[in-house]
């Protein structure tokens, strides 16, 4: 199936992508503010309903196929873009980011994580279409880390735990925050604040997390423009998802090893791309039951906190 991005469809999409970052920082949140769950939800619903029309221009122009590769590498990317929102938690809480700086930090991580993922993709659309073998080995990558991720929970290990002690090993830094400010003067040295530190950990989460989500959608659709745009539409939206689910993120504690699950789902699919050929309607039901199993079963058994004994 031949793709479908032309120069104009690729230029229409960048500049509305431009478009919406610049009315986000220079007229929505101009002044930085503390998001609320209100706030935070009806950006989430505005982010999402962007995303559902874009989804149902694609299929009216180019039929529903595409359309529901969208759909699929859509709900693929948002719920993988999850478990970044664990991982923002522990950074936010462990460096004691204030809520007013979270949402710059996390509106410079994202502009940064754009153009990341931009190149990852369109070198792993290259890699594919020149070594089609490297198919089983992303395959064969996405089972371990579905694997991991489930081991993960199990142990209870903390991701964002690591990454914050390799920044602190690498990076010069002062346990200080200067207002806004990403680097500060003490002593003489050049610093970096903890709000550089979380913007770096935010980046390095980011690009932990796209070596799976990206290899992932290849699984989907190998069309560029497809892959692209539904990373972008997640990505876009990933900041009102932690807004919304920052403060209720414990309740959904069979979440990961759902997520792990639509690793292995969509790792086995690609390692037998060339013997089975399951249609996206398939996928695309099986990712979200998925998802719905682990946000039922998080409902229906969600963990008690343990007993408070006074002293």
């Amino acid at each position: 199936m031949e793709t479908i991005g032309s120069p104009l469809l690729w230029g229409g999409f960048l500049a509305f992508v431009a478009l919406m970052l610049a009315l986000d920082l220079g007229v929505f949140h101009k002044k930085a503010h503390a998001v609320g769950f209100k706030e935070a939800a009806i950006w989430s619903a505005v982010w999402v309903s962007l995303s559902l029309l874009f989804n149902a221009g694609l299929a009216w122009k180019f039929g529903s196929t595409r359309g529901m590769e969208f759909l699929t590498g859509y709900l693929l990317e948002k719920s993988l873009s999850i478990d970044n929102v664990f991982v923002f938690i522990v950074i936010f809480s462990t460096l004691k980011i204030p809520g007013p700086s979270q949402h710059r930090v996390l509106f410079w991580g994202i502009l940064a994580a754009l153009v990341l993922r931009a190149v990852m993709i369109f070198a792993g659309a290259a890699l594919l279409t020149r070594f089609h073998w490297l198919i089983y080995v992303f395959g064969a990558f996405l089972i371990f880390t579905g694997v991991q991720l489930y081991r993960q929970w199990r142990s209870g290990a903390d991701e964002g735990s690591k990454l914050i002690k390799l920044a602190y090993k690498y990076v010069p830094s002062t346990p200080h925050l200067h207002g806004e400010h990403f680097f500060t003067i003490e002593n003489g040295r050049r610093l970096a604040t903890p709000l550089f530190m979380a913007l770096v950990l935010v980046e390095l989460s980011d690009v932990v997390f796209a070596l799976d989500s990206i290899p992932a959608i290849f699984a989907v659709t190998t069309d560029p423009f497809i892959v692209f745009t539904s990373n972008i539409f997640a990505i876009l939206g990933l900041r009102s998802l932690y807004f919304l689910l920052s403060g209720m993120v414990d309740k959904f504690h069979y979440l990961k090893p759902s997520l792990a699950g639509v690793l292995l789902f969509v790792g086995t699919k690609m390692a037998l791309a060339d013997v089975v050929k399951l249609p996206s309607w398939v996928s695309l039901l099986v990712i979200a039951g998925l998802l719905g199993a682990g946000v039922a079963a998080s409902l229906r058994w969600a963990p008690r906190p343990a007993p408070h004994h006074p002293a």
